[in-house]
């Protein structure tokens, strides 16, 4: 029944939108013994999957809604897919988006024609802002998550996955709101009612997983992860019931797990994915079976300069890549001459270096040195705490 929906969305926006990449990764395999693919749905147009159900929503609507406008409310991937979707067909659209949301997706929303308004830390202000827009104005809300024809379009990916790989065994998608996941699980299901379909959330943002564990729809008070673009704090009951009934599982990972995930696929594959994009990939090292053919969807890619500076060098930091320390050194000649040659010695490259001798316990004689270095593991970093040792001389580890 639902696989017939989905047919006629991939229909009617499959002239719009891309067909991502389905590529097989020996790194992620690896990692988990299993046949790793990459839905790469970063590649979209606007960066997202949330296009696909945008889109199939603003086409299914009347042209005497289309004349009153849309609005909805997001944290940036599902604002860009209405903007631009919004555009494609002449329709007006307001969208409201959380303060916290980064500047990249702002900036693309109004390029993509959207009109923003920035309201509330989290999607769930956002939300209840759009809706009183929708009742005042008369506009059609379009729901990022929580809304059948958004559902249908998002299962779009699913049709796509089983075209480039019909023995797909276990599906894996990031769940906020739980569109992305009940779309393709519709769409899965039904081509193949034996696959596997797992979901990830993050720990500080999982209101789907507590209520897939109680079987009852429930909120949270808080969300607390770098993932922000699956932070919601309450679920919607269209997708909670849909994954209640087609989703075999939901897993957890947290913030650090999503920062190694990120650098990974950064690393080894090229490929830039915002950090909710990454915890499918995250999740491979929850996985408790072999052997599989595993697709994981990476869902989007919206991530500012700032954001990738910041997770690499977190991401760094926790390999052991990066080892920052300060030493107090007497104000005379030639000591940081000893500070390089005891890294030297011990191939730690400098990156960074600060001498401010204001900063020093004893200002008058003494300086506080501080370094940054690169490093090959934590390994590396204790041989060269110990060289410091060796050399008397008294470091304070920063990070």
């Amino acid at each position: 029944m639902h696989l017939k929906e989905i047919l006629t969305a991939r229909g009617a926006i499959r002239d719009i939108i891309t067909k991502t990449p389905l590529l097989y990764s020996n790194i992620f395999s690896n990692i988990c013994d299993n046949n790793v693919y990459l839905k790469c749905e970063n590649l979209q147009l606007t960066g997202a999957y949330k296009l696909r159900g945008a889109l199939n929503k603003i086409l299914s609507l009347t042209n005497e809604e289309k004349s009153k406008g849309v609005v909805c409310s997001s944290a940036g991937n599902h604002a860009q897919g209405v903007a631009y979707a919004s555009s494609l067909c002449n329709v007006n659209a307001t969208i409201v988006m959380p303060t916290t949301t980064p500047y990249l997706k702002v900036e693309s929303t109004k390029n993509y024609g959207g009109n923003v308004i920035l309201h509330g830390l989290c999607y769930d202000y956002a939300y209840n802002e759009a809706k009183k827009i929708e009742n005042k104005k008369g506009s059609v809300f379009i729901h990022p998550f929580n809304d059948i024809d958004v559902i249908y379009g998002q299962g779009t990916i699913a049709l796509e996955i089983f075209e480039d790989l019909k023995d797909v065994d276990v599906i894996i998608c990031p769940i906020g709101g739980g569109g992305l996941i009940s779309g393709i699980s519709l769409a899965a299901k039904e081509i193949n009612p034996n696959i596997k379909i797992i979901g990830v959330q993050a720990e500080g943002a999982d209101a789907m997983v507590k209520s897939f564990k109680k079987d009852k729809l429930t909120s949270i008070e808080t969300v607390n992860t770098i993932a922000d673009g699956i932070a919601v704090k309450t679920p919607g009951d269209l997708t909670f019931n849909i994954i209640r009934e087609y989703v075999d599982d939901i897993v957890t990972v947290s913030d650090d797990e999503i920062v190694e995930a990120f650098l990974t696929l950064s690393e080894k594959h090229k490929l830039i994915a915002e950090a909710s994009g990454a915890t499918s990939l995250a999740a491979l090292k929850k996985l408790d079976f072999k052997n599989k053919n595993v697709v994981s969807v990476i869902s989007g890619g919206n991530i500012d300069m700032l954001t990738i500076s910041s997770l690499i060098n977190n991401g760094l930091v926790s390999r052991g890549r990066l080892f920052c320390f300060t030493v107090e050194l007497p104000n005379t000649p030639g000591q940081i001459l000893q500070i390089s040659k005891i890294l030297s010695d011990v191939n730690a490259n400098v990156v960074r270096l600060e001498h401010n001798q204001f900063k020093a316990r004893n200002t008058l004689r003494n300086v506080l040195l501080e370094v940054t270095v690169e490093t090959n593991g934590h390994e590396h970093i204790e041989i060269v705490k110990k060289a410091f040792i060796d050399n008397k001389f008294n470091i304070n580890q920063m990070y």
